[in-house]
């Protein structure tokens, strides 16, 4: 969980230091971000077969199958972000003002893009490896060196946005280096840490560098696939909540971008729990623990509820105050903190879902959840967010309450698929 808290300051630290040169280059990294996201996320998703074949494997105590397991997830870690970059980065680019965001908007935006696309690469290769060390029950070490790639950046942002120590003053476009750079160093801090690891010797590829298993990949693409177009899905619709609201102007698109970097940053909270669900009922699951699997749910479903309380408790009655911490601007304060209203009482139904949905891609259920993602917010969320937004009185806070009623869907569908799925897999075995 600090993990993931950790990997999401990146963001916060561009969006306060980028938001100290205006409003259009905020809501330019703003743009960049939301288009951006979607393609990571896709990476991310397909990257977490290897927490999941890797926690079976050792339930199962295989070491061959862990080696091969990290060896060709971190195959596919760098295939799937140059791929990403090739076809979402330099294809996308030309086609950025069909978007109907602000033309100032557009014009700020392809640099910093191409960057943060370019540092994609070495991103989801560094989650590869984390995601293997993390199932191994080894979290700490890949913590460290995302901390020091967070400090890295933040420094790296003060010199050359702004121009200190005789760097030039880049703004925007330096904020995007800085990015690249730390997550380049980042990835190689990982492979050293895996490499001279005694405790993961036996479950580390004693040569990187072979020719792919291309069955293991297959068996990879065919968890990672589904999961990461169920959290397309999801995120992909956030991503077009804020194209929604940018149709409202700079205004609201800055405000959307400070809401959802504090909702996102209390979410990294849940993700990180969710990540270790799907390691622990991995393991019960590759082990045929019938009953510590349903403590496991219980236990993150426990969790999951307790910390969303208290994430909601700040939103609704601090939305004001942590809008200020990011800009000055008054319009775009009070529209944050209505939309961190919003936030407050989705709070319970977000981190319910992605429990659940951790712990059904853990026991290997991923075709049906990504379904009942698309489903719900593509089905449901979207079609009500546009029409609370054009066609009430609500504006860009009716996009949000657009989204809260996919969450709720979400959460419903997959707690009761998880549990039904748990009990009768106990009942076989």
């Amino acid at each position: 969980m600090i993990g993931q808290v950790g990997q999401m300051l990146l963001g916060v630290a561009d969006t306060l230091m980028v938001a100290k040169l205006g409003v259009v280059e905020l809501a330019a990294l703003t743009f960049a971000t939301l288009i951006f996201h979607v393609p990571f996320v896709f990476g991310i998703g397909m990257l977490t077969c290897v927490a999941v074949r890797t926690s079976v494997a050792r339930g199962a105590g295989d070491r061959a199958k862990g080696r091969a397991v990290c060896r060709n997830g971190l195959y596919l870690g760098a295939a799937t972000g140059i791929l990403l970059f090739l076809l979402v980065g330099l294809g996308l680019v030309p086609f950025l003002g069909w978007f109907g965001q602000p033309e100032a908007v557009v014009t700020r935006t392809p640099s910093y893009y191409l960057l943060i696309m370019a540092s994609a690469v070495p991103a989801l290769m560094s989650i590869a490896l984390k995601n293997h060390g993390d199932a191994m029950d080894r979290p700490w070490p890949s913590f460290w060196i995302s901390f020091a790639a967070i400090v890295l950046n933040i420094g790296l942002n003060w010199v050359l946005i702004y121009g200190n120590l005789g760097a030039p003053a880049l703004g925007l476009e330096g904020a995007g280096i800085a990015t690249l750079i730390a997550r380049i160093l980042m990835f190689v801090a990982m492979v050293v840490w895996l490499t001279r690891s005694k405790v993961l010797h036996d479950w580390v590829p004693r040569r990187w560098l072979r020719v792919p298993d291309f069955g293991e990949i297959r068996q990879q693409l065919k968890l990672g696939v589904p999961a990461s177009l169920q959290t397309v899905a999801e995120v992909g619709a956030f991503s077009a909540s804020g194209l929604l609201i940018g149709k409202f102007g700079a205004i609201a698109l800055a405000a959307h971008q400070v809401a959802i970097t504090c909702v996102a940053t209390a979410f990294m909270v849940p993700l990180g729990l969710s990540m270790a669900l799907t390691v622990r009922i991995g393991e019960a699951y590759g082990a045929e623990d019938g009953p510590r699997m349903r403590r496991i749910v219980r236990a993150g479903w426990g969790m999951s509820v307790g910390f969303a309380l208290f994430s909601a408790v700040v939103f609704l009655c601090f939305g004001e105050p942590l809008a200020a911490m990011f800009l000055e601007e008054p319009d775009v304060i009070v529209l944050a903190a209505a939309l961190l209203g919003v936030a407050g009482l989705f709070q319970v139904v977000d981190g319910l879902q992605v429990a659940s949905l951790a712990m059904l891609r853990g026991i290997e259920d991923v075709r049906v959840p990504a379904l009942y993602g698309f489903a719900g917010y593509w089905l449901a969320a979207i079609p009500l967010a546009y029409v609370l937004a054009f066609h009430t009185s609500l504006g860009a806070v009716g996009v949000w309450w657009g989204l809260a009623a996919g969450l709720t869907i979400a959460a419903v569908v997959l707690g009761g698929r998880l549990w039904k799925k748990v009990g009768r897999y106990c009942d076989t075995i």
